[in-house]
């Protein structure tokens, strides 16, 4: 792609668009940016905009900025069926992601990991576990670094591990993963694709682009991943924690073993991996099926797996206080991730719950709440939803995370779980995710010098 005096508007200003921005700008590109959010909401990212000469719009998306663009690169956060967006659409202006703009120009090739819950881990360990194979490897896309940002330090030999999202496969082109991953498919973010089958959609285009010669890795114990592996040309290797597979990762007597029309070999035992819940030993088969096909050695594979440790915000164990355990998980932004998180228990949870909704169905959690948790604390705008839905459990209107965390010390016995999985986004009280369990983990500290004490339910 030729950028040099092409006219580029980047919509969108989180961290992929102003990594957009810049490298536009860098290759030649004149550049506009565009975000609903104020001057002020905005003063840490526009001031190196301005320095580069980009120009920049606040405060809603002008109609005459979207016109006679050469290109429009969307932020992943930014609805597509959006006014103008749909207006520069049928105008015949080309729309795409940051995703699609940094695999026009990544040298390399790239592993794609995409699902509705266990991305970060699994992209995480990846790495780890590729790096440890002795390629040279870089990380980012949905997590960390923005996928364009990993472009201009890459060569011919740089593998990209990418966590990608529904969000940023919605904007594809070109996309070709030489290995694509999809580790689960479960309801989510059904307040913006509508219905489980879009959604369904969206991520099956993680495949679109691939040829005989790329790799699909498929969770083998998941209905709707089977049905998946008839949506891609490439080559599918399964991985499965229940069942036998022709072909990938499976667990068999306590060990891991990867099956190819090499034969079968071990890489370790289940009891090696160091992270909590039957979920997570998926995430690992998913790695494991990465790695060897990507030629790392079986025993540089155990070690990766041996030596990783859970990522922050997720199922991340904050601290023990007066007896009571306090566990961060709040990257579980959807409904499944929660029930992944209790299942890692056996019982006496305090759970928080709530958030912004995304379109779920809570009452799914009613069964594990019965035979899990002692008491549910509902936080954020979700809240009303929630105990509309939720039976089997004491529950208790908590509101802030704060009040949360204090109603649960209040109440937790030693050996009880305090557990922040909350089953919604975070964007009603909350930056993010991140800073959701940042504030879960400041708020948690600072109870270990304290009494024990609370506001009244």
């Amino acid at each position: 792609m030729d950028l040099q005096n092409k006219r580029v508007l980047v919509v969108g200003l989180g961290k992929s668009g102003v990594a957009s921005a810049l490298f536009l700008k860098a290759h030649g590109a004149r550049v506009t940016v565009s975000d609903t959010k104020t001057q002020d909401e905005l003063k840490e990212e526009i001031p190196q905009l301005l320095d580069e000469g980009i120009a920049v719009e606040t405060g809603g998306h002008g109609e005459r900025t979207f016109r006679n663009q050469d290109l429009i690169v969307v932020s992943p956060g930014v609805p597509l069926d959006a006014a103008p967006l749909q207006q520069a659409r049928a105008l015949g202006e080309k729309v795409i992601g940051e995703i699609e703009l940094a695999a026009q120009f990544f040298p390399g090739s790239i592993i794609a990991i995409t699902g509705s819950n266990g991305k970060t881990t699994t992209t995480t360990l990846t790495g780890d576990v590729v790096v440890n194979g002795g390629f040279p490897v870089v990380v980012g896309g949905n997590i960390g670094r923005p996928a364009i940002s990993l472009v201009e330090d890459a060569s011919d030999d740089t593998i990209a591990v990418l966590e990608v999202s529904s969000f940023q496969l919605e904007t594809i082109e070109t996309f070709r993963p030489h290995i694509a991953v999809v580790l689960n498919v479960t309801p989510d973010h059904l307040d913006r694709h509508h219905s489980f089958d879009a959604y369904t959609d969206a991520k099956a285009r993680i495949f679109e682009n691939q040829k005989s010669d790329d790799f699909a890795v498929l969770n083998f114990d998941d209905p709707t991943c089977v049905k998946l592996a008839s949506r891609t040309r490439a080559q599918v290797f399964w991985f499965s924690r229940k069942k036998e597979v022709k072909q990938g990762a499976q667990v068999r007597d306590g060990r891991i073993l990867f099956r190819d029309t090499n034969g079968e070999r071990e890489i370790m035992l289940t009891s090696e991996v160091p992270l909590k819940g039957s979920h997570n030993v998926e995430n690992v088969l998913a790695a494991v099926c990465i790695g060897m096909l990507s030629g790392v050695e079986p025993r540089r594979i155990g070690k990766a797996v041996r030596e990783f440790r859970a990522v922050e915000h997720r199922l991340e164990h904050v601290a023990t206080i007066r007896g009571v355990e306090y566990y961060n998980d709040s990257k579980a932004t959807n409904v499944d991730a929660t029930i992944k998180a209790l299942e890692s228990f056996p019982a006496n949870i305090h759970l928080i719950l709530g958030g912004k909704d995304k379109g779920s169905d809570y009452s799914v959690l009613n069964d594990l709440l019965r035979q899990r948790v002692k008491w549910v604390y509902t936080i954020g705008a979700a809240a009303a939803k929630i105990e509309s839905q939720i039976k089997g459990t004491e529950v208790v209107h908590a509101e802030t995370l704060e009040n949360a965390i204090h109603l649960a010390t209040d109440s937790a016995h030693p050996g009880d779980i305090v557990l922040l999985a909350p089953a919604c986004s975070s964007f009603d009280q909350f930056h993010n995710y991140e800073h959701r369990g940042q504030v879960f983990k400041s708020l948690v500290h600072s109870l270990a010098g304290a009494p024990a004490a609370a506001p009244s339910r």
